[in-house]
């Protein structure tokens, strides 16, 4: 009886040894990429600092827009349909991108999975029927 409790023990103290040690090398790891990572960052920050060309004229600091100078101010205020036609063109793209992986595996996932990308589309679609109700896809 004796003999097993040392052996669950030393099994014990060679188990949390053993973690500790794969502990510290995984944050010893983790700081050596971290500080290497800096470091490059850092490194490629002063090279451009340092071997890019240096010029100072009054036109760098003017605002630029297709070779054409500006007249008067430079700040206008756009439609809110520029931004909801980007953003319903952002979310339709992201939902879109989600149907590769599923198109991957879609055999082994059978009939659940037909079903659960069926759900997923009606959602989509019934986005966008609501967008087209309120006339946000019409251009004004």
């Amino acid at each position: 009886m004796l003999n097993k409790f040392i052996f669950i023990k030393k099994s014990i103290s060679f188990a949390s040894s053993y973690f500790l040690h794969n502990q510290m090398n995984n944050l010893s790891l983790f700081f050596t990429v971290f500080l290497a990572g800096i470091t490059l960052v850092v490194a490629g920050l002063g090279m451009a600092i340092l071997l890019s060309p240096k010029s100072f004229n009054l036109q760098k600091g003017e605002p630029y827009e297709c070779g054409i100078p500006t007249h008067g101010t430079s700040w206008m205020q756009f439609k809110a349909g520029y931004y909801l036609y980007a953003i319903l063109y952002l979310m339709f793209d992201v939902e879109t991108i989600f149907l590769f992986p599923w198109a991957t595996i879609v055999r082994e996932l059978g009939f659940p999975g037909l079903t659960s990308i069926l759900f997923f589309l009606i959602i989509l679609a019934l986005g966008l029927a609501y967008a087209w109700r309120k006339g946000v896809l019409q251009w004004k």
